[in-house]
């Protein structure tokens, strides 16, 4: 296997220059926007938070570029506001934008639907605290800094190719991190453009969604399925790679998963008939000295929705048993 070309060398390729774009007060720090010249035209891929100073930084970075927004190509490779923020504030309307259908319908039900209601009602479920989620509705940056409105987009289905240019790039579809998640292959170069699918230096979230049953699952089987690519450079939407070979990141990720469900064996066996909730309380977290009442509200709530993924999975493999009692609340215990 190829090694991984760092971030910080991609700058030495006229063609694609990475776009750093702070993400304050976020344990994630950055998001690297990438810009890739194609000739006389000119690919952008995630925008950042709906955010003042995001929007300052992108379009400082662009102008550096002399890359002109209203003839740019927009690529968003999922949902997250910190990568789709943006994209009804700079784009011009009649913009080309490309994205994920699934990724799509859902951020549209999130802008004009209710996707954020269907969701509180999942973790109030999971015995997420009513008061706790009310005060998420502000402190919690994927619904504060969503997208301003909804936009026009060109959707795609995996293995759909578009051309910016003189390039031609591919969409992978490796649901998991959300429903549609996807990766961009520029299979000229051999270089995948990872999203936030493969991280080097911090795991990505896999949390539970509504109406889907096994993020996790889903997420193992896109890890083995991207692996299958040739990648010569790949290139993480947050931070870099460390010096460190993508494949051998991708066994990293699924031996931490491994080792995440038998933490959440372990207290569901010590706890049982607890709610999500309980259970996180005592999973391992990364969270330096701090205990589960002094975690961040919008930290215990990405926490809750890891736990939720991981025993969605282990109901799947008939590992622990999901008991919903007379109010609807969810509780769990080893069969």
């Amino acid at each position: 296997d190829a090694d991984v070309v760092l971030l910080g060398e991609c700058i030495a390729e006229e063609d694609i220059i990475p776009v750093g774009i702070g993400v304050a007060e976020h344990p994630l720090q950055n998001l690297n926007c990438f810009v890739v010249k194609c000739g006389k035209e000119n690919l952008i891929i995630d925008t950042g938070f709906n955010r003042p100073e995001c929007e300052q930084a992108i379009m400082e970075g662009l102008k550096e570029l002399d890359v002109d927004i209203n003839t740019a190509v927009l690529y968003l490779t999922h949902l997250h506001s910190d990568h789709v923020g943006l994209a009804a504030t700079i784009m011009p309307k009649d913009a080309k934008i490309y994205m994920s259908k699934v990724d799509y319908d859902y951020l549209m039900t999130s802008v004009t639907g209710t996707h954020w209601e269907d969701t509180d009602e999942v973790f109030l479920h999971h015995g997420f605290p009513a008061d706790k989620l009310i005060e998420l509705h502000t402190k919690n940056p994927a619904r504060a800094f969503q997208v301003a409105r909804p936009f026009d987009a060109i959707t795609l289905n995996d293995g759909d190719k578009f051309t910016v240019g003189d390039c031609e790039f591919t969409c992978i579809y490796v649901p998991g991190h959300t429903p549609g998640n996807t990766c961009l292959y520029y299979e000229k170069k051999k270089l995948m453009f990872l999203g936030d699918h493969v991280l080097f230096d911090i795991t990505p979230n896999i949390t539970a969604w509504f109406g889907v049953k096994d993020s996790l699952n889903n997420y193992i089987n896109s890890l083995k399925k991207i692996r299958e690519f040739k990648m010569d450079t790949a290139l993480p939407a947050h931070r870099n790679t460390k010096g460190m070979n993508v494949y051998d990141r991708i066994d990293q990720l699924l031996e931490h998963h491994k080792a995440r469900l038998a933490d959440t064996e372990k207290v569901v066996k010590m706890i049982p008939n607890s709610t999500a909730y309980e259970i996180a309380a005592y999973m391992k977290w990364q969270m330096r000295g701090k205990n589960w009442e002094e975690f961040p509200i919008s930290q215990r709530w990405f926490a809750v929705g890891e736990t939720i993924a991981h025993l969605d999975y282990l109901e799947a493999k008939g590992i622990v048993k999901c008991d919903i009692d007379s109010e609807g609340v969810h509780r769990y215990t080893l069969i």
